[in-house]
Order: C-alpha cells, then sequence, then structure tokens
C-alpha cells in the first residue's frame, strides 16, 4: 500500500505528500476550453444507478462514455495521465451485467458502477499489478485481491488501473508524488502544473476529472487522504483491518488499508460497505443507510489544532468550516493534540522500513517466476541496471535503507512499532475520552503545489500521521480552495468509527457543499 511520506514527513511526522512525470519536463498544456462538457459529470453512484434501472443507460453504454473520457481528457489534452492501464475486458463485464439485470438479477450495490483501482491491487485478469515499477512490467496476479473481488462481487465494472507514487511513495526521499517508472507523471485537473499528491495520485485525479464513478486509493500515511483533499474528493482511510490487505502489494501490514476516493460522502460510505472484509464482526455496519444531514446537531467535536501546520493560506478555510459546524450545532472543544515528534524520532520511519522489506520480500515470492525480480535487493539491482528510466529524477534510498533492516523479531523493531502505536493512539484516544468528544478534525493537508521534479515535494504540512500510525479511520472532505486548488477537512477517531465519521462527514458536506469540478486551467489564476 502506500504512503506518502517525504523526506521532511519522516522525520517530523507531518504529512508531506507530493507528484511528479515521467523521464522528459512537463510539457506545455491545452486551454481548459479544449475539456469540453461530459453527460456524466458530477454523476453520483444512485445518478447512475437510477440510469440503468429506468434504461436511460445501460452499464455498458456507461462503461464505453468514461473509457472515451479517458481517451479524451486522460491520454489527450489535457493529458492528466491518470490511468495507467484500461482493462480490455471492461466493456464485456459490462455486457454481461446488462444480461444479469435484464434476467433480474443484481449482484449487489454497484451493479454496472465502472470504477478505477491502484495499481498496486491485484486482479486476476489481463491487466498488470506493478505499483508503478518497470522491475514488475508483465506481472499478472495470480487471482484477484480480496479488494478487487469483493468489488467484483458487488457488481462493479474495473475500467482500469491508475497511476500512482511509484512503490506507493516508499522509494526515495527526494521523491515528487504522482511520477512512476512505468507510468510517468500524472497532473492535477484543477491546475495542470500542480501536483496531485499521492501515493493514490491516479485514482484521486481520475475520479475528480469524472473519468470514473469512483475510484479506490490505499494508503500506510497520508496517501489516500492527501490526493483526495488536493483533488477535491470524499477519501476514506478504513481502521487498518476493515479492509484486507491480501493481495496488494504492501509497504506496512500494521498501516496499509484500500479505501474509497469519491466525490460525495454518499458514494465513500457506498463503495466502503462493498469492500469491508465480512470476516470482520465490524464490517457489517451500513455505512449509507446510517448518513444524517442533521448529525452535526448536538455533536461535540474536538478542534485539533496541534498538528504540523498547513500554513496562514488554509487557516481561513479552516475557520469557515469551524463556522459551518457551529451552525449545524455541532459543539466545538479546543484540545491539544497531534504526535509528540521529540517521543517519536525516527521509530515510524523505522517501523515501515522493517515491515516493507517483510512484506514486499513475500510478495515478490509469490509471483509468477517469470517475473525476475524476486525480492527487495532484486528491485535496487534492476533500478541501478535501468537507472536511464527509474533513477532518472530522483534515488532509490528508502529501498536501499529498508534491504540493511532485519527481521521482524529484532528488538529495534519492536520496541519502535510498541512506542509510535502507543503515542499516536493516545493523542486520539485521550483527547477523544478527556472530552466526551465523536471525532476530531483538521485540515488535511495544505493546498497542492507546483509540481518540481528537480528538488521533489516540499513539505505541505498536514493531520494524518496519528491516525494511520494508530491505525484508526480518518475521512477527509472538501472544505474549500486556496486560488481555486481544494483543501479538505479531516474527521477522524478511534478505531472501527467509520459510521460515526462518515455521518459527520456528510452532515458538513451537505451545510457546505464545497467541492467544485476541476477546471482543468494550465495553472493557478489569482
Amino acid at each position: 500500500m502506500p504512503i506518502d511520506l517525504t523526506r521532511r514527513h519522516f522525520l517530523t511526522l507531518s504529512a508531506a505528500l507530493a507528484a511528479a512525470s515521467c523521464g522528459e519536463a512537463p510539457q506545455s498544456q491545452p486551454s481548459p476550453a479544449a475539456v469540453g462538457e461530459f453527460e456524466l459529470d458530477e454523476a453520483t453512484f444512485d445518478d447512475l444507478l437510477r440510469m440503468q434501472s429506468s434504461g436511460e443507460r445501460s452499464a455498458a453504454e456507461l462503461t464505453r462514455l468514461y473509457l472515451e473520457r479517458i481517451e479524451q481528457i486522460d491520454r489527450q489534452g489535457p493529458a492528466l495521465n491518470s490511468v495507467i492501464e484500461i482493462n480490455p475486458e471492461a466493456e464485456a463485464i459490462a455486457e454481461a451485467l446488462d444480461r444479469e439485470r435484464a434476467e433480474g438479477r443484481l449482484r449487489g450495490p454497484l451493479h454496472g458502477l465502472p470504477l478505477l483501482i491502484k495499481d498496486n491491487i491485484d486482479t486476476g485478469d489481463r491487466m498488470q499489478t506493478t505499483a508503478g515499477s518497470l522491475a514488475l512490467e508483465g506481472s499478472h496476479a495470480k487471482q484477484d485481491a480480496a479488494v478487487a473481488a469483493a468489488l467484483r462481487e458487488a457488481g462493479a465494472v474495473l475500467l482500469g488501473k491508475t497511476n500512482l507514487s511509484e512503490w506507493a511513495n516508499f522509494r526515495s526521499f527526494d521523491s515528487t508524488s504522482g511520477w512512476s517508472g512505468r507510468g510517468g507523471l500524472t497532473r492535477n485537473p484543477y491546475a495542470l502544473d500542480h501536483n496531485t499528491c499521492g501515493s493514490s495520485s491516479g485514482s484521486g485525479a481520475g475520479a475528480s476529472a469524472n473519468l470514473c464513478a469512483g475510484a479506490i486509493g490505499t494508503e500506510t500515511n497520508g496517501s489516500i487522504t492527501c490526493p483526495s483533499s488536493i483533488n477535491g474528493l470524499v477519501g476514506v482511510k478504513p481502521t487498518v483491518g476493515l479492509v484486507s490487505q491480501a493481495g496488494i502489494i504492501p509497504i506496512s501490514h500494521s498501516q496499509d488499508t484500500a479505501g474509497p476516493m469519491t466525490r460525495t460522502v454518499r458514494d465513500a460510505a457506498l463503495l466502503l460497505g462493498a469492500i469491508a472484509d465480512r470476516s470482520v464482526a465490524q464490517a457489517s455496519a451500513d455505512y449509507a443507510a446510517a448518513l444524517d444531514a442533521g448529525a452535526l446537531r448536538g455533536a461535540r467535536i474536538g478542534v485539533g489544532r496541534g498538528f504540523d501546520g498547513t500554513g496562514d493560506l488554509v487557516r481561513p478555510l479552516f475557520e469557515e468550516a469551524l463556522k459551518a459546524l457551529r451552525a449545524a450545532g455541532a459543539e466545538l472543544i479546543e484540545i491539544e493534540t497531534g504526535l509528540p515528534r521529540e517521543q517519536a524520532g525516527r521509530a515510524p520511519l523505522d517501523v515501515l522500513e522493517f515491515e516493507f522489506k517483510d512484506g514486499l520480500n513475500r510478495y515478490l515470492a509469490g509471483l509468477d517466476p517469470s517475473i525476475a525480480v524476486r525480492d527487495l535487493a532484486g528491485v535496487i539491482d534492476f533500478n541501478k541496471a535501468h537507472a536511464d528510466r527509474e533513477l532518472v529524477w530522483f534515488d532509490q534510498g528508502i529501498l536501499e535503507e529498508s534491504q540493511e533492516k532485519g527481521p521482524l523479531t529484532e528488538k529495534a523493531y519492536l520496541d519502535a512499532v510498541a512506542l509510535i502505536q502507543r503515542l499516536s493512539r493516545a493523542s486520539i484516544d485521550g483527547p477523544i475520552s478527556e472530552h466526551g468528544i465523536q471525532t476530531i478534525v483538521a485540515p488535511t493537508t495544505g493546498p497542492s503545489w507546483a509540481t518540481d521534479l528537480v528538488r521533489g515535494d516540499p513539505s505541505s504540512g498536514g493531520s494524518s500521521s496519528a491516525a494511520a500510525i494508530a491505525g484508526y479511520p480518518n475521512v477527509t472532505v472538501p472544505m474549500g480552495a486556496v486560488h481555486g486548488l481544494p483543501v479538505g477537512l479531516s474527521f477522524f477517531g478511534p478505531a472501527w468509527s467509520e459510521q460515526t465519521l462518515l455521518r459527520l462527514a456528510y452532515a458538513f458536506e451537505q451545510q457546505t457543499k464545497a467541492r467544485r469540478k476541476p477546471g482543468f486551467r494550465p495553472t493557478v489564476q489569482a
């Protein structure tokens, strides 16, 4: 799964995240006038299901419309480059779902909905699973990841796979988010020279640009929440364990999770319900049915100000969001929170490096024998041998540090994971228990930044680390924009509190209606 910790993030536990380009500099972009209106712009899951049930549009027609949109917007001008591979079976799958509907058989709540999934999620079909790395080019999974299987069971059409920050942004301290050796650079649909954040960069840009009904991303720390915030989406980072990790290229078994990236909270709730692991008792919740536009009345909400700052540009948006929460009837309690950097030190990065080496070696060892790379050491050697394509913009320092780590039985690892989980969980559980609050809110991250392949990602600040390291849920919802660049508000809380967080996030969304569809501008305008 992904992680979006840049070099500064690893050292300071802030939420710095970003994006990049292929082996060449970004090209000049066409004017926004080149992007025409689209029939399915901002269509919700309910809209698309209604179209099918009424006979207005079939699943096959919806699939073709989205595939045409991908060709026009993603491949040609303005060339977002968010989809790394199209599913050659997508139309056939949609036609089969139409036949099932005609026979009165509906698979589930996503029947006929075209979705995109990230290219670190196994699919047992003709698509590859590469984490954006040329080292895994040609790798075809033997079977679906649990998430992909759940989507098919619920009736989704897998349109294709999305580009990502290579190895889910766990490769270099100087990386540019949104860039992979295989997929190149994903561009931000709000300002094409700006970053999409990562590592679920393509899922963020693709869902925001209406290339699909919704998308699946993965997160280790910030990889769903940051690209959702920066691309004007609702993103849900579930409690670790609510969604199965099986069949997803790993970073950290203690932090990795897949989750929804959609244009509305209701769509995210429907999608989360479909992918939740039914072997987990807490997965039985009906997240969509529990949504309530009046849920903020009487709610007690903690205002988190102890996170690494997102800057003066975001502060006014946050204050306006707090006013909206109060206006909807919430009681706001100022709290002191945030992960104590001085105590945590380097431990969060050490844990990830230990777990990455162990998990990736297990994953690679299980691939088809035709794939030459069988362990992390092989990935490092491959990149050196293909440096003109893989190391053209930044190095692989994180991979090399990870390779030096020992087994998960080492005391250094056991002590580090115990420390960071205790600190991160206390930073959320403590205020919630002390003040009797239901959730903590904070700005998700700052606005997008101009992509710079030479210098890599800057530190943008954010609030993802505490919930990510604790393994707790986090929901981000659009709260406004800075010079047209979206910024999200995060709701996070204790383990298994997804239903509460989604209810509150939905009420905030209905109160503010802050999402604006992207305009595909060449750059930011005052």
